[in-house]
């Protein structure tokens, strides 16, 4: 599906570092932890379709821009609990955390680049979770990724209506990855862990 308009994305990507990736060389885990343009492909996909389907959802600012910018970095887990303790206050590992630029002051309306903000995800914990959940490191990937995006587009989930429609939309960007999920619950670890707090 496509918003029939184009945009770029300028993807600012930090790939793991080596010794965090034990994936095979080739497999799509692989490339999902080393390679930008996998993600800047998968970004593009997932914001077309999200500002085609958001409606009042949609942030204003991505209507009529020419470029999205944004982070995405895979880190372990000192660093992600570094993160976790100085803007969270809860000195632990998380899967994803995200900040967003949305939130901040943005430039006037009208300007060509948007900037979203950074999503930045832990590779051992998304190992654990993919062993815990039976599924593969690379979904498990995309349903962080995703969700950290969702959150730098404005989504939250203060309740179980908003958690339940955001999972359902995650749901769906894992699909169109072309990652499927196996029978079985859609789970994400504590979602409340994963809300930046007001």
């Amino acid at each position: 599906m496509s918003s029939g308009r184009a945009f770029a994305i300028d993807l600012a990507f930090t790939p793991a570092e080596q010794q965090l990736i034990q994936s095979a060389e080739g497999t799509e885990a692989h490339r999902r932890l080393s390679q930008g343009d996998t993600w800047a492909e998968t970004l593009d996909l997932w914001l077309k379709h999200l500002i085609t389907t958001g409606g009042d959802t949609t942030p204003r600012q991505l209507l009529d821009c020419e470029e999205i910018c944004l982070g995405l970095q895979f880190v372990d887990d000192d660093q992600i609990t570094a993160l976790n303790e100085r803007w969270r206050d809860k000195p632990r590992a998380t899967d994803v955390l995200s900040f967003s630029a949305l939130e901040a002051d943005m430039p006037p309306d009208g300007s060509p680049s948007v900037e979203l903000g950074d999503i930045i995800v832990s590779v051992p914990t998304a190992e654990r979770q993919a062993l815990e959940q039976e599924h593969s490191l690379e979904r498990e990937l995309c349903w962080l990724v995703s969700h950290g995006l969702l959150h730098l587009l404005g989504w939250d989930h203060p309740d179980d209506s908003k958690l339940e429609a955001m999972l359902r939309c995650q749901e769906q960007l894992v699909a169109m990855a072309g990652i499927v999920q196996p029978h079985g619950e859609i789970n994400c670890e504590s979602a409340d862990e994963i809300t930046k707090e007001p």
